[in-house]
């Protein structure tokens, strides 16, 4: 029952993103706990925004520019993350939200303001990818309370989320695999005319 009941909250997200009043861009939150170097925690942005334009299907995290001792001391370079399907394939989905387009427009100013041409400083204890996700969370309009001892912990900071948002999310608590195989098959596009 339970998978029926995932297999048609997908199915709704995915027809919602048909029509054209309703926002249409969904953020996903993610972790990997077992990284090839450390736990991480990124989004995605998937859909069609409703003032138009192409469809997106992006990525993003937050990390150290160079994974050494030094970010243990204190503050490094930091930078954009741009987790790749096959990363993203080893890793979980949390929850999900449907994004109205000034949401989705703070989520890509988020994305600039900590890249190249912001402030891309990077802290293992105040600005790391947990921080960067709490920030989209709250660009998104959901409730964010950062605990201390949740905020080097991607997949326990992400559950701690979906438990201060309930009924805001809509919570998948699964591995990638599985995620996308309750999304079912993408609907058809047949071309007008």
């Amino acid at each position: 029952m339970r998978g029926m009941m995932r297999w048609c909250a997908a199915l709704l997200l995915v027809l919602g993103g048909i029509a054209p009043a309703q926002a249409a861009v969904t953020i996903t939150f993610w972790s990997q706990e077992f990284g090839q170097n450390f736990p991480h925690a990124f989004f995605t942005l998937a859909g069609t925004p409703d003032s138009g334009g192409p469809a997106i299907s992006e990525s993003y995290g937050f990390t150290a520019k160079a994974l050494t001792p030094a970010i243990l001391m204190g503050t490094v370079g930091g930078m954009i993350d741009r987790p790749k399907p096959k990363y993203i394939a080893g890793s979980n989905a949390h929850f999900s939200v449907v994004l109205s387009d000034p949401q989705y427009a703070a989520i890509r100013s988020l994305v600039a303001e900590w890249g190249p041409g912001g402030d891309s400083h990077y802290n293992l204890n105040r600005r790391n990818c947990v921080h960067f996700v709490a920030e989209a969370a709250r660009r998104a309009g959901l409730t964010v309370v950062e605990d201390k001892k949740l905020m080097k912990k991607p997949r326990s900071f992400s559950q701690s989320l979906e438990a201060s948002n309930v009924g805001r999310v809509t919570v998948i608590e699964l591995p990638a695999k599985d995620y996308y195989a309750s999304l079912g098959a993408p609907p058809v596009v047949v071309p007008a005319g």
